[in-house]
């Protein structure tokens, strides 16, 4: 998994797509961790995105770093509900804290993916699978 933190954290912003129905989805994300093992992404439970995901699990995460390649990391999204996954995903965040909090009874839905697949792809070449 080190090796797809590392690109996420190389590339900065990436981006999620999801399914609306039978419309796709795509919004760029910047928030991921790694926790006991796992690559862990944030959702705020009220918006769009989250319901999508209950709906339709299957999602794809891709990455762009500046030298050319690119992520592809696809698989099924599974919430991780046990509180210390989002305390630590505010931890590593701050700034998120403004949204999600007490105050405004919004909560950041911590997911990980599941029957993933992660391919690391050059521009020219083969790509390297970062999860063998």
């Amino acid at each position: 998994m080190s090796k797809v933190n590392d690109f996420l954290t190389a590339a900065g912003v990436f981006f999620l797509a999801t399914a609306d129905g039978d419309q796709p989805k795509l919004r760029p994300l910047g928030f991921h961790m790694e926790m006991d093992g796992k690559v862990m992404f944030g959702v705020g439970q009220f918006k769009d995105v989250y319901k999508q995901m209950v709906a339709n699990p299957k999602v794809e995460i891709v990455a762009a770093k500046p030298d050319g390649h690119w992520l592809r990391y696809t698989g099924k999204a599974v919430f991780d509900t046990d509180p210390k996954y989002e305390a630590a995903a505010l931890e590593v965040m701050p700034q998120l804290k403004d949204i999600y909090n007490e105050k405004t009874g919004n909560h950041m839905m911590v997911f990980h993916l599941e029957d993933a697949t992660a391919v690391d792809i050059p521009m020219m070449g083969p790509g390297e699978d970062l999860l063998a």
